[in-house]
């Protein structure tokens, strides 16, 4: 039975100081339909920009995780992320007055508690999910950072963290289902070293900081002047180093919280893939550059499998939707120029066409007539005649249109043509038709190998 996707039931209100910018953020987290994803709306600027949470929006890593896209950023967003994701809500809205996700308690409980409060809505469409099909793997060797994904029917995590730390030593945690995210992970907080907080406060990067929405880990002598004095600045009482080696202020949630609160940043921060995923993610050492970086190999395996996916082997005794009488009376081409015999598959979308090689003809007589190879330059032409069927189909009358190249990208030639090859050529829209200007991904097909593949843009312009 398929996992339908879902929302919220109704808006969830949560404000609160942002952990860098000290600024008092609300935001408003409202239901999105299908396929929505998470999206950030920055109400408080003009034009009220639009963030999607996306890895190729990241634009900043070094004290959180933070998106911009359309003149707008959000910042801090991994901890709201990873409740969204724990609690396998797959469409939201957030509307936030500020450039910066409040952070509470310095994890995501609660997120957590505000989303449950509010309900869930079922949506009609199925959970579209990245299954891991082969390992994925990330290794920072410098940092001595490892990230790996491996199949599995369901979505777990495992992570460790060492930071050569009398103090903190090493630590592990894991989860084998999402579902036990929000009983396990979600209440650890976030984590920093003493050296570290000195450093924010002085240089004024944690304006929003105080003692109880982070574990502070004593990894140095400590006179009585400077817990004193940090206990004049977050006004608290006297602050003392625990004997579990952190500041007394606050207690430990659970004995391994901060190898917890790094699986709580990875489960956010993979929310950057933009789909829900299903795999097993083992971590040493992550942070929210490897975990971005993680996020980007996976994506671009997605976008690997996506362009496999849309190879189809065709029969080239089809039927076809028109012969080469009938490309002619569409296309201005001729002899030696006209390169499609067949167009197979035609529809608003997509156009499928075919091109027979033969010894005999003329471009071979130059083109390396010891070793007849055709040309990638004509593979390219042949590819814009099929798409220029389908851009052409738009028109009523086309035999007075004439189709032009205005660009031509990521072109790779990877097989060799040769005399006897019947080549396929599939033509995608990859946007609506606008103004006459089409945008397409073509592929062109020898049997079930891939020879040529290119990104097209070309416009009809009126001649009669």
């Amino acid at each position: 039975m398929n996992v339908k996707q879902r929302t919220i039931k109704q808006d969830v209100v949560i404000s609160g100081v942002g952990l860098h910018t000290g600024k008092t953020v609300s935001m408003t987290i409202k239901q999105a339909p299908e396929n929505h994803w998470y999206k950030f709306k920055r109400v408080d600027l003009d034009g009220q920009p639009e963030v999607l949470v996306d890895a190729d929006n990241v634009t900043d890593t070094s004290r959180g995780t933070t998106i911009s896209q359309n003149g707008a950023s959000v910042s801090t967003i991994e901890h709201l992320m990873a409740a969204l994701v724990g609690l396998q809500i797959d469409n939201v809205l957030i509307e936030i007055d500020g450039p910066e996700v409040p952070i509470l308690d310095g994890s995501s409980a609660i997120f957590i508690k505000k989303f449950e409060e509010a309900g869930f809505e079922e949506l009609d469409a199925d959970r579209d999910y990245y299954e891991i099909t082969n390992s994925i793997h990330h290794i920072e060797a410098d940092r001595k950072v490892e990230i790996i994904a491996m199949p599995l029917d369901g979505y777990r995590l495992t992570c460790m963290i060492d930071f050569n730390s009398p103090v903190l030593g090493s630590q592990h945690a894991a989860i084998n289902k999402i579902e036990d995210f929000s009983k396990e992970i979600s209440s650890s907080r976030t984590f920093c070293f003493l050296h570290e907080l000195e450093m924010l406060v002085d240089n004024g990067l944690i304006k929003g900081g105080d003692l109880s929405n982070a574990i502070v880990i004593v990894d140095k002598e400590t006179s009585p002047e400077e817990l004193k004095k940090l206990s004049h600045l977050f006004n608290r009482d006297d602050v003392t180093v625990a004997k579990e080696g952190i500041l007394s202020n606050i207690q430990l949630r659970h004995q391994n919280e901060p190898a917890r609160h790094k699986l709580l940043d990875m489960v956010g921060d993979l929310a950057l893939v933009g789909r829900p995923l299903k795999g097993h993610v083992m971590a040493a050492r992550p942070g929210h550059a490897a975990n971005v970086a993680f996020a980007k190999k996976i994506k671009e395996q997605i976008r690997k499998d996506k362009n496999t996916k849309k190879i189809k082997v065709y029969d080239p005794n089809m039927t076809p939707v028109y012969d080469t009488a009938q490309i002619m009376r569409i296309l201005p081409h001729r002899q030696p120029m006209l390169m499609i015999d067949k167009i197979l598959e035609l529809t608003e979308n997509h156009v499928v066409g075919l091109k027979n090689v033969t010894i005999n003809e003329d471009l071979f007589m130059g083109h390396f007539p010891d070793a007849p190879i055709f040309p990638g330059v004509l593979l390219i032409e042949a590819m814009a005649q099929t798409g220029g069927i389908l851009v052409l189909k738009t028109v009523p009358d086309p035999e007075n249109w004439l189709t032009l190249f205005l660009k031509i990208e990521n072109a790779r030639f990877k097989v060799q043509v040769s005399p006897g090859d019947t080549i396929i050529f599939r033509c995608d829209l990859t946007e609506p038709i606008r103004r006459g200007i089409a945008k397409m991904k073509g592929v062109a097909m020898v049997g079930e190998k891939v020879v040529c593949e290119a990104e097209l843009m070309a416009q009809i312009v009126k001649v009669k």
